[in-house]
């Protein structure tokens, strides 16, 4: 089992990433690695990210770092289980840059909702941080999610209504 991470070690990562990265690479950092470095909670298990654009190089360099660093790295965004929401690269944050790697934290509408969706309870303290600390607002996130709410048949582990009655449950 590896080591949790936290704001030093994602740093870490981001550096060694960088060394390999070829140029113009942004990494989105989402879930618990949003969490660290905003502060809300000093570590996570693991560090989910999206690499844009994809490169075999990366790829090949997160199954060595993973040993190297001792810390779980994954390959996922909210993207992998809802529907992109519309402009989340445009509300994707800049956190900071490393030796020319851009570091984002994925639009937190979209983890939002994907916490939401999963519904766990540290998932869910997360969104109250988002929410408390005004970083996403109640209403735009009900509007995100009907501009979405029709894609969501392509999705099938997702129940629709059941989507919905989470997010008015946490936003309540």
């Amino acid at each position: 089992m590896r080591k949790p991470a936290d704001g030093a070690r994602i740093r870490r990562l981001a550096a060694e990433l960088a060394r390999r990265a070829p140029a113009e690479t942004r990494i989105y950092l989402t879930g618990g690695a949003t969490a660290v470095l905003e502060g809300w909670r000093p570590t996570t298990i693991d560090v989910d990210i999206r690499l844009e654009p994809e490169s075999d190089e990366l790829l090949r360099a997160i199954s060595e770092l993973k040993d190297k660093l001792d810390i779980n790295i994954e390959l996922a965004s909210p993207a992998d289980f809802l529907p992109e929401l519309p402009g989340w690269r445009e509300r994707s944050r800049f956190r900071f840059d490393e030796a020319g790697l851009s570091v984002y934290h994925y639009d937190l509408y979209s983890q939002a909702l994907s916490k939401i969706e999963r519904g766990f309870d540290l998932d869910l303290e997360d969104v109250d941080s988002m929410l408390a600390s005004g970083l996403v607002d109640r209403d735009r996130l009900r509007e995100l999610f009907a501009q979405i709410e029709d894609e969501l048949h392509r999705f099938p582990a997702v129940d629709p209504d059941g989507l919905r009655a989470k997010l008015e449950r946490a936003l309540a």
